[in-house]
């Protein structure tokens, strides 16, 4: 019989194989471990958990006001608790398979026009390091539609500056190569000649903080939301806008979805097809806009 310390461990370490993201792994163990005390504070074992005792804790996650994306996200991660335990025979079946998660409302991403990126990215000056390094990290971060964690990542070997790729390891350690566009690769050779080594740093990563060691995701976050008040551009801008607009901008040009799935690094078609969901939402717009019997 298996405490739920012990499931809660088979969880981890199961999120650890599969190479899984340290932010994954504390979600799901945050959300895991917040169901295991719930179901102690009345007295469910890891076995006696049914689907009938995770539909009572999820109507009591509701009950809390809870985002339906907030209470998916928390099943989900008992799905995976219960996975690991069925696979190592500590249960028999999954419970958490039979409850099915609360409706979500669909929302479109945030997706930036050429002329906002433009702006954004023309206004970023190149005057110090630090604003040649900005220039270069939001210039790759559009013309490759990076992850955030992505970009914290790269290292120096993983640019190819003679061939124009960059070689990207995204998520589950699922590697790709990306082409890099003109305007990046300028910008990235300038911070490479003139800013990067003003920092005299010895750490391998592309982009540098100032103290000279590897940039976090909230310093990146941190420095797009500076230079996007900076260009006027409206609305929230995030390292995943321009993730989302390079996705919309490519298949606005005709870029094949296939295409745009292995440059995004998604493991599966399903997710890269809300981009022609962003698209026929914009088609619909202009079209109820514009056409006298709409």
């Amino acid at each position: 019989m298996a405490s739920w310390e012990a499931a809660l461990a088979l969880l981890d370490g199961d999120l650890r194989r599969r190479g899984a993201a340290e932010r994954t792994r504390r979600a799901y163990g945050t959300d895991a471990g917040q169901f295991a005390g719930w179901a102690q504070g009345r007295g469910l074992t890891v076995e006696a958990v049914d689907a009938r005792a995770l539909r009572r804790y999820a109507a009591a996650l509701s009950e809390r006001r809870l985002e339906a994306t907030t209470v998916a996200r928390k099943l989900a991660s008992l799905r995976a608790l219960y996975r690991v335990l069925r696979d190592h025979g500590e249960v028999p079946a999954n419970p958490a398979e039979l409850v099915a998660a609360p409706r979500r409302a669909a929302k479109l991403p945030r997706v930036l026009n050429a002329d906002e990126v433009a702006a954004l990215l023309d206004r970023i000056p190149t005057s110090t390091p630090l604003e040649l390094r900005d220039r270069a990290l939001f210039e790759m971060a559009y013309a490759c539609g990076l992850r955030v964690e992505e970009l914290v990542n790269l290292d120096l070997g993983s640019l190819d500056t003679d061939a124009e790729e960059l070689r990207v390891e995204g998520k589950g350690k699922r590697t790709r190569v990306v082409p890099v566009g003109e305007h990046a690769l300028r910008a990235l050779g300038r911070w490479l000649t003139r800013g990067r080594p003003a920092l005299s740093a010895e750490d391998p990563a592309l982009f540098l903080s100032k103290s000279g060691r590897r940039l976090s995701t909230s310093d990146v976050r941190r420095r797009l939301r500076t230079w996007a008040r900076h260009a006027a551009v409206q609305g929230g801008v995030s390292p995943h806008a321009l993730r989302h607009s390079f996705a919309t901008h490519l298949l606005d040009g005709g870029a094949d979805l296939r295409a745009i799935q292995e440059l995004l690094g998604h493991a599966g078609i399903s997710t890269t097809q809300i981009y022609t969901r962003v698209e026929s939402a914009r088609l619909r717009t202009a079209y109820t806009r514009s056409h006298p019997r709409a």
